[in-house]
């Protein structure tokens, strides 16, 4: 079969199996070279890792990092691009594809049933509408997981790459900070799909750490905390937090203080020491 990244290849497959594209799965394929190479060399992919990607589309990415790791397994949701799927990547002995949403599939199950690979890595081209989703959903999960390479709409991008004091930091950014350590590689221009999006993307890798950024009392609790901390942007983290709370402003900004935190900065201006040390003051009160 000719390389499946070019927008030839990707045409004719697509008119062979009268593919049609689904808004609502948000389906772009890729169709350049430069950019699977970014994302081999980014993912560091080698012979001893399990691979699971999410979103293999029509395989074009697939082919490129079943010749580099041990194992893929191939995650995809459209039951109509199986058929393709087979038919691109049948020259493949290491490559199994699982028509499932990633949201529902057992990735621990899917882990444990491959151990012999020395590393598990990650690599997915996300569409926007679900990107958070999975994200969070692979991070809360505690895989053993070296790294996540993601694909992503480059305004997500952004928020997950956010440092405290601008528009884009948010509850996003300080999940994603706190499980991982972020290293950007590369804009990937619209143009470089089938069909072209909207907007460009943003290539990402996630390395995910030993233990999280922070210590922290109760995860759970933390991210309670968080969210309700930047439930209202545009208020004062006192305002935001005691109506979320429900708690007296009183006993907030008295613990606020005492924390350091001047009661009338809001959420965005935040950093993750600062949101972990604010609610490990708050679950000790709580107890």
């Amino acid at each position: 079969m000719d390389k499946l990244f070019t927008p030839s290849t990707v045409n004719k497959i697509i008119q062979e199996h009268d593919f049609k594209f689904s808004k609502s799965l948000g389906q772009n394929f890729l169709i350049d070279e430069h950019i699977i190479e970014k994302i081999l060399i980014s993912s560091d992919i080698t012979k001893s890792d399990l691979v699971i990607e999410i979103g293999p589309g029509i395989g074009t990415l697939t082919a490129a990092i079943a010749e580099k790791a041990g194992k893929v397994k191939a995650v995809e949701i459209d039951k109509k691009l199986i058929p393709i799927l087979k038919e691109t990547l049948e020259n493949f002995d290491n490559v199994e594809i699982i028509n499932e949403d990633i949201l529902k599939t057992d990735l621990k199950q899917i882990i444990d049933n491959e151990r012999k690979y020395a590393a598990i890595k990650i690599i997915g081209n996300l569409p926007y509408y679900i990107t958070t989703p999975i994200i969070m959903h692979i991070l809360e999960a505690k895989l053993p997981i070296k790294n996540i390479t993601i694909m992503i709409q480059k305004e997500v991008a952004d928020r997950m790459k956010a440092s405290p004091g601008g528009k884009e930091y948010g509850s996003l950014s300080v999940a994603v900070q706190y499980y991982c350590e972020i290293v950007p590689v590369a804009v990937v221009p619209k143009t470089v799909f089938i069909p072209k999006p909207n907007v460009d993307s943003f290539i990402l890798r996630l390395d995910i750490r030993e233990k999280p950024a922070v210590d922290v009392l109760d995860e759970r609790f933390f991210f309670k905390i968080v969210r309700a901390s930047f439930s209202q942007r545009r208020k004062t983290l006192l305002n935001s937090l005691s109506s979320a709370l429900k708690c007296s402003k009183d006993s907030l900004e008295e613990t606020l203080v005492n924390c350091d935190i001047e009661p009338k900065r809001r959420a965005e201006t935040l950093s993750l020491t600062e949101f972990a040390r604010l609610a490990n003051e708050l679950y000790k009160n709580s107890q």
